[in-house]
């Protein structure tokens, strides 16, 4: 079996763990199997894919096209459109040659699948997959938000053959974008051997270049890249609630960096921190860049929010935070919502209701015995539903019903 990955991002957001999971799965269950990965921008995952084994080629994709996207298009408007329209049309002498690159390494490599990540890569891979090979579209998040990708992506769905979504949510908005085409739900795994409560901890006073906090705080983060739906805003707002309110000390971390190349899509760190300011909370927030091994990071909370405000498509960080036994506070929506009990494994709130996500933040922070058993069992949910062994045979289960040898 020759399986071939294509991702848009080096850098190693949920999706791009997820893709290493999955060549960590296969290895594992099929370890005669040759695993490929072309991936669009340089970053982490190529060192971290060729070091599981796969075989890795960096194909940059040309800046023009790199930095288009559906989040271009915020706020809507004929200038924003003209713009958008402007910049394809500038880079579309660009692409044919990208396109007979990506189409020469495809066929370099022999798949007998090509599976794709990102919206962009899911285009990219109908155009210029082999006939007769099997492509798989990994959805990773909800085509119906993308104006543009939904329409794109409806219109080659013809040629995919098999689509694989990482929640009920995700694949229920896929079968409705792709005119009721199967779509099968393969929930994300982690490695439950690195997430685990033991091991190093992250020094996060020192990470973010600030004093150590006082004896006795609490800490509470928001592990997320800088996407501006991963809601910090909202956990700033319930900070300041907090901050008011809480009978110990409590400091708060903000994990994570800009991760995107398209326009307007994520907050840059100095409107973060303008935010703070005004909430008149500087002194209790601090800063975190992104992390290459977050177990390290959950180790040291003892609250891990998740304030998405719009639907999470799955939710990585909340599994990771439970498999370190980290108590997680989580937005009840979307694919989020089916990874968790509230009350069993971990705490569910309102989305978008800082309100609630304070008062659930301050129950955690009074309550040492519930955030140890909320971390308990958040362990043992993760190990039962979320490893990589599961996944691998749930995509090579897709694989061998396409065909795949």
């Amino acid at each position: 079996m020759r399986v071939l990955f294509l991702d848009p991002l080096g850098t190693l957001g949920g999706a791009e763990r997820m893709v290493l999971d999955l060549i960590a799965a296969i290895r594992i269950l099929a370890p005669d199997a040759a695993t490929g990965l072309i991936v669009a921008g340089d970053g982490p995952l190529v060192e971290e894919a060729a070091a599981l084994g796969a075989t890795v080629q960096l194909l940059p994709l040309p800046e023009q096209w790199a930095v288009i996207g559906d989040s271009a298009l915020s706020g809507g408007g004929i200038g924003k459109l003209a713009a958008l329209a402007s910049q394809a049309a500038v880079g579309v002498g660009t692409l044919a040659p990208y396109l007979a690159r990506l189409r020469r390494a495809i066929r370099d490599f022999r798949p007998g699948v090509v599976h794709t990540h990102g919206m962009k890569m899911h285009l990219l891979g109908a155009i210029v997959a082999p006939a007769g090979v099997p492509l798989v579209w990994h959805m990773h998040d909800f085509l119906g938000r993308r104006r543009l990708m939904s329409r794109a992506l409806r219109a080659a769905a013809h040629r995919v053959d098999g689509v694989l979504a990482n929640s009920r949510a995700v694949a229920d908005d896929a079968r409705n974008v792709l005119a009721r085409k199967q779509v099968t739900v393969a929930y994300n795994a982690i490695d439950t051997d690195t997430f685990t409560p033991g091991g190093d901890v992250a020094d996060l006073d020192a990470l973010a270049g600030v004093p150590a906090a006082p004896s006795g705080t609490l800490r509470v983060g928001l592990v997320a890249t800088y996407a501006r739906w991963k809601g910090h805003d909202v956990f700033l707002d319930a900070a300041a609630r907090v901050v008011r309110a809480s009978p110990v000390p409590v400091r708060f971390y903000i994990v994570g960096g800009e991760v995107y190349h398209s326009a307007r899509s994520q907050f840059t760190q100095a409107e973060l921190r303008d935010m703070t300011r005004k909430r008149s909370i500087s002194e209790h927030v601090v800063f975190v860049p992104f992390q290459r091994n977050p177990e390290r990071v959950f180790r040291a909370l003892d609250v891990m929010v998740h304030a998405s405000t719009l639907p999470e498509p799955f939710g990585r960080t909340i599994v990771e935070a439970m498999a370190c036994e980290c108590a997680v506070v989580a937005a009840d929506e979307g694919g989020a919502a089916e990874l968790v009990t509230a009350g069993v494994d971990a705490l569910s709130v309102r989305p978008r209701d800082p309100v609630s996500l304070a008062d659930a933040c301050m129950s955690l922070l009074r309550d040492h015995e519930l955030r140890s058993r909320l971390g308990a069992q958040g362990r043992a949910t993760a190990v039962r539903r979320f490893s990589r062994v599961r996944l691998g045979r749930e995509v090579l289960d897709e694989y061998a019903r396409l065909g795949v040898r």
